[in-house]
């Protein structure tokens, strides 16, 4: 079986705050041949995105003005998981999104409980599901029942719904049952139960790519890179390593977590008693936009903050729904559709902060 990759020979996070149940492709040339269609995006890596100066401002910016509402939201989450799992708890962040999430969770663990709770992160992919060789590595290391899946946001829940279908087919093939509740920093879809917090803020880490998730690219899984037992693949892009901001995210969000101790047994009052029953608000709102805007299949409408600034910054984008365009909150959507002339329009009404619209989704 493979053996996780760890920093600094695979990623620029510390070896000791998180494994990546990965293969290393960074030797390959993964760009696609012809026009990326969904069909394959996912077993190729075109060229990332990397945002103007300005944009990278704009990224400091937020991070400063949101970095304690993100503390807080990681402490509620960790919380609520430790009550719910115990302090056994076994952290397994989806790649790549997830792992700064995953790895913040941990650091509060550490501050607040003195635990140092294992991390791993692996490759969930719609359509393929989760990795199973990551799942075996998971099973034969660890109780699955201590294992807690982490993301950062939900848009129209594709990833939770995902989730919980490869894994109940894991369970199915192998006997082996893996808790499916994935936890998230932010659930503005209402598509989960376990969550930091269900505003349509944003998060830092959804700001960039790889240059705020360990400078690791996405995941991909084709069988011409990843063979049987193999688990799914991923770059080490080290030639961006001067523009690196990975660690930089992590220390100053950590640093708030004492300002915000004070806060978080309300904020976690608050979750708890909440009806946090998923009503899936972000499917059902990526459908009424899909029968608007003529878009035949749903995965091209990608609701909430972090939705469309990921969206923004790795799809042919055709346009982009704010629902408040001159809401300072949101300057860096606007700001990113602007550099790459994606249209903005607004739209009063909309359910979240803003939608992004895939430009090859259009029927």
């Amino acid at each position: 079986m493979s053996a996780p990759l760890i920093g600094p020979y695979f990623g620029t996070y510390a070896a000791d705050e998180v494994a990546w149940l990965l293969k290393d492709l960074s030797p390959l040339d993964l760009a696609p041949r012809t026009p990326v269609a969904e069909a394959d995006f996912f077993a190729s890596l075109p060229a990332e995105y990397q945002p103007d100066d300005a944009y990278r401002a704009l990224f400091d910016t937020v991070l400063r003005e949101n970095s304690a509402r993100c503390a807080l939201a990681v402490a509620v989450l960790t919380e609520l998981v430790l009550s719910q799992r115990g302090h056994g708890a076994v952290l397994v962040s989806i790649a790549r999104a997830g792992t700064p999430v995953g790895i913040l969770m941990r650091r509060w663990a550490a501050l607040a409980h003195g635990l140092t709770l294992p991390h791993y992160a692996i490759s969930v992919i719609r359509g393929p599901g989760v990795d199973t060789s990551a799942l075996d590595y998971l099973a034969r290391h660890h109780d699955p029942a201590d294992v807690v899946f982490v993301d950062g946001w939900t848009g129209k829940g594709a990833i939770a719904q995902e989730l919980t279908a490869s894994l109940s087919r894991y369970r199915d093939t192998t006997g082996r049952t893996f808790n499916d509740d994935l936890a998230v920093l932010a659930d503005p879809g209402s598509c989960v139960s376990t969550y930091g917090t269900r505003d349509d803020f944003l998060l830092p880490s959804a700001c960039l790519n790889s240059t705020v998730t360990g400078l690791i690219s996405r995941t991909v899984h084709s069988e011409t890179v990843t063979a049987p037992g193999d688990f799914h693949g991923a770059k080490f892009y080290r030639e961006l390593v001067a523009d690196d901001v990975s660690q930089h995210l992590l220390d100053t969000v950590s640093g708030f977590f004492a300002a915000v101790s004070s806060q978080v047994p309300s904020a976690l009052a608050s979750v708890r008693g909440a009806d946090r029953t998923p009503t899936w608000v972000g499917r059902d709102c990526a459908a009424k936009i899909g029968a608007q805007y003529g878009i035949a299949d749903l995965n091209g409408v990608k609701p909430g903050v972090g939705e469309t600034t990921r969206v923004l910054l790795r799809r042919p984008t055709w346009r982009v729904l704010i629902r408040d365009a001159k809401d300072p909150a949101h300057r860096h959507v606007r700001l990113l559709a602007a550099a790459r002339a994606v249209p903005v329009e607004e739209v009063p009404e909309l359910a979240y902060a803003c939608v992004g619209l895939l430009k090859t989704e259009i029927g």
